[in-house]
């Protein structure tokens, strides 16, 4: 279990709603990715030739221990302590979720190289939000279609909707765990993205959303 109770909830009621609803657990798309996640045995070079396989997967609870305590150092600054309840506890894919501000996506960590990657764009989120003077955020996930991404202030926890480049627009929740435990599973067929052909695209989902939110930002702010 872990410090974030809605977290380690929803995860199990996200399996259990696939297996009521299909009868089997989660489809996703690693795009060549492996996971603890991944149900039976694939190899990586069965993974990497096969980049359109659809794998079934589950939660997994970590073994090891990770924090963000390299990023507090190279910011010289803390962040709240809810991004390692939510980011260092499990591996899973993106979690699919309903919600009265309507559909969404919670980001999560697939592997270990995943999580790398997600400290190096959390680092390039607070950087560009000290260029930009504003208060600092950290990403949790995207909310529809568009450019609205799910942050936490990280002054206090409270969970807001942000649009690249612009100061948080809308409060959803006065922490992580009471949002989290408002969202519905959503039951649905995996997604296959088509990545841009950029180094700093090389992760599946929803990192290719909100990727390219700050790599569109950081073009028309240079």
């Amino acid at each position: 279990m872990s410090s974030l109770p809605a977290l380690d909830k929803f995860l199990k009621i996200y399996h259990q709603a696939y297996l009521d609803k299909l009868g089997e657990s989660p489809r996703y798309y690693p795009q060549g990715e492996s996971s603890p996640c991944i149900e039976g045995e694939f190899s990586d070079d069965e993974l990497m030739a096969q980049m359109d396989k659809v794998v079934l997967w589950h939660p997994v609870e970590r073994e090891d221990s990770v924090s963000f305590d390299n990023v507090d150092s190279a910011l010289d600054m803390k962040l709240h302590t809810d991004i390692n309840h939510f980011y260092c506890q499990y591996f899973s894919a993106p979690l699919l979720f309903q919600s009265k501000w309507g559909e969404g996506e919670l980001l999560q960590v697939w592997n270990m190289s995943d999580f790398e990657c997600l400290q190096q764009n959390i680092i390039g989120h607070l950087m560009m939000k000290r260029k930009l003077k504003q208060a600092p955020t950290w990403f949790i996930g995207v909310l529809g279609d568009g450019d609205r991404m799910l942050t936490i202030d990280n002054s206090d926890g409270s969970v807001w909707i942000e649009i690249p480049g612009e100061t948080p627009s809308e409060k959803l929740a006065e922490s992580l765990e009471s949002f989290i435990d408002s969202l519905t599973p959503r039951v649905a067929p995996p997604e296959i993205h088509v990545e841009e052909s950029m180094s700093e695209l090389e992760h599946p989902g929803i990192w290719h959303r909100i990727k390219l939110m700050w790599q569109n930002l950081k073009g028309t702010r240079s």
